[in-house]
């Protein structure tokens, strides 16, 4: 019986699969064929510069032939015609049976206008109908105009399908089996309805026709803007801006805020998008270059503008803005206009000329304003919330546009290509630039090309700098200062870093300065680094050249090596600059005098990375507040250096040995010192004399031997760093540093002992130890109450813990591995384990030399610990009392080979891993099999044994394990006995998987020990596999199977039993079976309705159904047999592949 089952289930799962690859291969096949269908043609761009729609006619006319062809329809033709309007109004001939023609669906879409004349009978003609769905899904998609006229119809028919319209809908839906299609025409009729147009209630027929084509002309005779001479890009750019506008709906007034950096094109993107939109719109106003004409004639002069273009008046004269304000309102307030102010860059310029905040109130509803800028500021501050960056051109997109310009093709020609890569990657996607050098080079020779090329990339050209310079006029000094400081240096860098030395070396906060160049647009944060564009870093490195543009000396800003070297060789500095950066791109050795700093009486800041220069400075400058000297040649500093400005000194891997102590005395200012690797210093003199120090940087000083007691008392040190100081001995004999944060001794492996600390201090959170020779902690360590995680790792000279480490307040992290000598917790006066009330959280003693004693009074000491690891640990007994760690919900006793004894369990426990503890007793493993506590469900047990639990529903030998559920998968905990290699997995059932997609779930993650023997596995699959991952694709009443097994890629897996138990108090036991039960009616119609579907959807015609077996039920029964439905499948299967 055994052998016939598993026969069966390798049918199943071959036909299922064979199903399944065919399904999926033929629904790939026809989204290719229903895709290539359904495409529906565009119009044509036009080439011209205006980037707008060649339209072939100006109106479509949709109209019911029997009621107004001969009248209203008719006429209103003729007097289109007339004025010289490109009509399109169908004859019979073209209308064959109930489907639009091909031609008439071209002629739809390359109609720029569509007039509906809804008449009494309009919605008895399917025709119409199929054409007004058209026609909406091009006002829809394409931004057309749809204007209804309702000829002796009331709009109210129309719109809720009353009246003869209701009577021609039912009986469409009486003689249509396609639902889907008649509820289309419900809502075309009812959206078409809604738009704004004519009624011919009470009126003349002439009337209306004239209205009709005085607004016909008044729209076709608007001319389209000029967007660019080659236009390259803008399709994808226009849809995403038409998205933000959102010109279909009329709910209420919307602003749409575009911006980006100068020449991105932002007015030229606005432009396309006004040629495509403005139709739609009563009123239209494009008020150029905002910024320039309100400086140069005043707003006014715009508001004048503004009601001329949308009113159509001349001669409108308003005084003054604050005139104009008012009247704009006034008389603008219901019209549906499109106003675009382009190039904004002040707050009142919004203010007076689009209300600002209040242009909810100013114009009509379904009114919409765009707003181009450089500065996002502006719209934030008035909750502009649909805004879009204008994004460079990509690689493609700029070689088109520069090959427009330069040789007037659209493809380069091949000897160009190496000039065309430079200048794409020069102008990085701006097309400003890409524009201007193309036209630049328009008829160059290559050489002359190359020439031009290496001449920009110093000095860019004037017109590109011009555009790109008015975001920086019309910055602040200060804000100009840090902008010019970013171009020359910071490129790159790390925002945090870049505060720093800014905030030192200028003695400002740089933060509003920084916020208002990401504003202007002028610099962007990418993932925490200063990212700026090619060309505007270039012009703000040009600008610096232009202080003094033949001599570097004379900049205020030095950072070009070779500029930096023959300044510092000829002794050419001067008191204009103000920082200098030399970062050589490999390690030179430079030779100079010593003496051109004395000039610089201005320098601020000096950064000098791989360089070794054969000197030291003479003489730094007083004005000095950074300086970060990497391998600084000298043992001290110039004697004479006044340092009380200095706020950062950073002199890494240098010869520094600070052996006059007197220059320790005047760093009153200063706040970071960093000597990492400075291998000569051996003692840390008085630093009394530098009060405000915040990060004292000493690693790596191998020959450190002492730190002065004065460094304990440092009040506002925040950061103290002596990792692989392994020299030093001697730290300040007291501490008491109440700003401290955190403090390292990582790898002193000489230093013995561990200083008091004097008082409590209340902002230290990390204290590392790690490697560090300290056998004894004080008890004074309990003064460090803000820490939250102490590393002990590696200490192992260290022999017992001070009770006052477990009474820390906000201790959570407690590391404590590799102490292999450590073996008690010693207790203060007046304290205990019994009256410890710890905090710790985490608590890792892996590695150690634990002993019961040892074990009997640490435990109590983590009565709140929620994870304990002790792997690799040579304990004997888990003591009872770690029951009291209620808590504790994971538990690590790996490799713990000489564990034989678990008196008892945490209540809480979770998750225990006990690989490899071979010794453990029968009792113990009995313990830990207890059912109890894996009723409740939640937990993941794994240690030795081959013990098959009582307990278990179902169980069975082997590598894998099926069952069947329906509704929700089942609450299960699964037993698995064997040895185990990497992974276990949960597969759910191939056909279940290839509808849903389902994921593979691993419930056994690898582990890092071998395990060689049998070990015993007990984990609850819904912690991995949870039942809200895939239910709400479960079919009501539908069996499905699961199957889990093992999957190992290094072959080492040998399962020998599995098993499973059923949470009974989550799960349903009648939606579980561990045979395979009977298919039932649900699932058999399930298959019957998905095959049928399938069919129709590929179109298969009767020819599909011909080779579908018959399918009955069992006799006797509702239930059909799994072999039938199998023979099904398989014939589809087979006529999939005769496709």
């Amino acid at each position: 019986m055994e052998i016939f089952r598993e026969v069966l289930h390798f049918v199943q799962k071959f036909f299922i699969s064979l199903f399944t690859w065919c399904i999926t291969y033929l629904i790939r096949g026809s989204s290719r064929r229903i895709n290539a269908v359904a495409t529906m043609p565009n119009p044509t761009l036009a080439s011209s510069s205006s980037l707008a729609y060649e339209w072939t006619y100006d109106v479509f006319l949709s109209f019911r032939g029997e009621d107004t062809r001969l009248g209203f329809t008719g006429h209103l033709y003729h007097a289109l015609c007339e004025v010289g309007v490109n009509t399109f109004m169908d004859d019979q001939g073209l209308r064959k049976g109930e489907e639009i023609t091909p031609f008439l669906m071209k002629a739809i879409q390359e109609s720029r206008i569509a007039i509906v004349i809804f008449s009494e009978n309009y919605a008895s003609s399917t025709f119409c109908l199929q054409e007004l769905v058209m026609i909406m899904e091009c006002l829809k998609h394409q931004g057309r105009l749809v204007w209804p006229v309702f000829y002796e119809v009331d709009p109210s028919d129309v719109r809720h399908q009353k009246g003869s319209y209701a009577e021609a809908l039912a009986k469409h839906e009486t003689r249509i089996s396609d639902k889907d299609k008649v509820e289309k025409w419900r809502l075309a009729l009812q959206k078409a309805a809604s738009l704004s147009g004519w009624h011919s209630n009470r009126r003349y027929e002439y009337d209306i026709i004239r209205d009709i084509v005085l607004e016909v002309s008044k729209k076709i005779n608007r001319n389209p803007l000029h967007v660019a001479k080659y236009p390259v890009g803008l399709e994808s750019r226009v849809q995403k801006v038409k998205s933000l506008l959102d010109v279909e709906s009329n709910d209420g007034v919307h602003m749409v805020g575009i911006y980006g950096i100068g020449g991105i094109g932002k007015t030229t993107l606005a432009c396309a998008v006004c040629n495509f939109v403005a139709d739609q719109f009563e009123g239209l106003s494009f008020l150029s270059d905002v910024r320039e004409n309100s400086e140069k004639h005043g707003l006014v002069h715009l508001q004048e503008t503004l009601l001329s273009d949308i009113l159509e008046e001349k001669d409108i004269k308003l005084g003054n803005e604050k005139r104009g304000t008012p009247i704009i309102k006034s008389r603008l307030r219901k019209k549906k206009i499109l106003l675009i102010l382009d190039d904004v860059d002040k707050m009142d310029q919004l203010e007076h000329l689009a209300g600002g905040l209040h242009s909810v109130d100013w114009f009509g509803s379904g009114s919409r304003i765009i707003i181009t800028t450089r500065d996002i500021h502006l719209l934030d501050f008035y909750g502009i919330e649909r805004t879009y960056e204008v994004d460079g051109l990509n690689q493609e997109e700029a070689l088109e546009l520069f090959s427009w310009n330069a040789s007037r093709r659209k493809q380069i020609t091949p000897s160009y290509q190496e000039i065309s890569k430079r200048v794409i990657q020069y102008s990085n996607g701006l097309p400003l630039s890409l524009e201007i050098i193309g036209s630049d080079l328009f008829g160059k020779t290559v050489l002359e090309c190359k020439s031009a090329l290496d001449h920009y990339e110093t000095n860019p050209h004037d017109d590109i700098l011009k555009i790109l310079k008015v975001s920086y006029d019309g910055l602040k000094e200060y804000e100009k200062k840090i902008f010019l400081d970013m171009a020359c240096f910071f490129k790159g860098y790390e925002l945090s870093d870049v505060k720093n030395i800014l905030h030192s070396g200028r003695g400002l906060a740089p933060d509003y300065a920084i916020q208002v160049l990401i504003d202007k647009c002028l610099i962007k944060i990418v993932q925490c680094r200063v990212r700026m564009h090619n060309l505007i870093e270039n012009m703000g490195k040009q600008i610096v050249r232009q202080e003094s543009p033949t001599n570097s000396g004379e900049h205020s800003r030095l950072w070009f090596s070779k500029d930096i070297l023959r300044v510092l060789k000829n002794n050419k500095g001067s008191d204009k600059t103000e920082i200098i950066m030399l970062h050589l791109p490999k390690e030179k050795e430079v030779h100079w005098d010593g003496t051109a700093l004395e000039k610089m009486k201005n320098l601020k800041i000096l950064v000098v990375k791989n360089a070794r220069f054969s000197r030291g400075p003479s003489a730094l400058p007083e004005s000095l507040r950074v300086l970060k000297w990497c391998r600084y040649p000298e043992s001290s500093l110039p004697a004479d250096f006044d340092a009380k400005k200095l706020v950062i000194l950073d002199l890494s891997m240098s010869s520094i040995t600070f052996k006059n102590p007197m220059i320790m005395m005047k760093f009153k200012y200063l706040m970071e010192m960093k000597l990492s690797g400075c291998e000569l210093l051996k003692e840390v003199s008085d630093m009394s004399g530098a009060p405000n120090l915040k990060k004292l940087h000493l690693d790596n000083c191998k020959n450190l031997v002492e730190v002065h007691d004065s460094v304990g008392f440092l009040d506002k040190l925040e950061c103290l760093n002596l990792n692989h100081c392994t020299s030093l001995r001697v730290l300040p004999r007291g501490m008491y540093l109440t700003s401290l944060k955190t403090m390292s001794l990582r790898r002193c492996t000489s230093l013995m002992s561990f200083p008091e600390i004097l008082g409590k201090m209340e902002n230290i959170r990390y204290l590392d130890l790690i490697g560090s020779a300290i056998s004894v902690l004080p008890f004074s360590i309990g003064n460090l109450v803000g820490l939250t995680r102490l590393n002990l790792n590696k200490c192992t000279g260290l022999v017992e813990l001070p009770i006052s480490v477990f009474m820390l307040p906000k201790l959570e992290n407690l590391e404590a591995n590799y102490c292999d000598r450590l073996a008690q917790v010693r207790n203060g006066e007046g304290q205990d384990h019994e009256t410890v009330s710890s905090s710790v959280r985490d608590a890792n003693f892996n590695y150690c030399y634990l002993t019961e004693k040892f074990l009997a009074t640490l435990l109590p000491c983590l009565c709140n610990v929620t994870s304990l690891s002790l792997n690799s640990s040579n304990i004997t007994v888990l003591p009872s009392s770690i029951s009291a760690c209620l808590s504790l919900t994971e538990l690590y006793l790996n490799e713990c080979k000489e564990l034989r004894e678990i008196r008892s369990l945490p209540p809480n426990i979770k998750y225990l891993s006990a690989i490899n503890c071979k010794s453990l007793t029968s009792e113990s493993k009995e313990i830990l099999l207890n059912q109890k506590l894996h009723e409740t469900g939640g937990t993941h047990f794994k240690f030795p044994g081959s013990a098959i639990p009582s307990w278990l529903n179902y169980s069975r030998r082997g590598p894998s394990l099926r069952f069947w559920f329906r509704n929700k998968f089942p609450a299960i905990t699964l037993c698995v006995v064997g040895v185990f290699g990497s992974l276990l997995k949960c597969k759910m059932d191939p056909i279940l998987t290839a509808m849903i997609q389902a994921p593979v779930i691993t419930v056994f993650a690898a582990t890092k020990y071998s395990i060689q023997t049998n070990h015993t596995i007990l984990s609850d699959l819904l912690i991995e596999f949870g039942s809200n991952k895939f239910e709400r694709f479960l079919i009501e009443n539908k069996w499905y199977s699961a199957e889990i097994s093992f999957e190992d890629i290094y072959g080492i897996t040998d399962i020998e039993w599995m098993g499973v138990h059923v949470q009974e108090h989550k799960t349903n036991m009648a939606d579980i079976q561990f045979t395979e039960p009977k298919l039932t009616m649900v699932d058999s119609k399930f298959w019957i309705h998905f095959i049928t579907d399938v069919g129709k959807q590929l179109k298969c015609g009767d020819a599909y159904y011909c080779y579908l077996p018959p399918l009955r039920p069992n006799e006797g029964g509702e239930d059909y047999d799994w072999l039938q439905v199998y023979i099904l499948i398989l014939s589809v299967g087979l006529h999939c592949l005769l496709l």
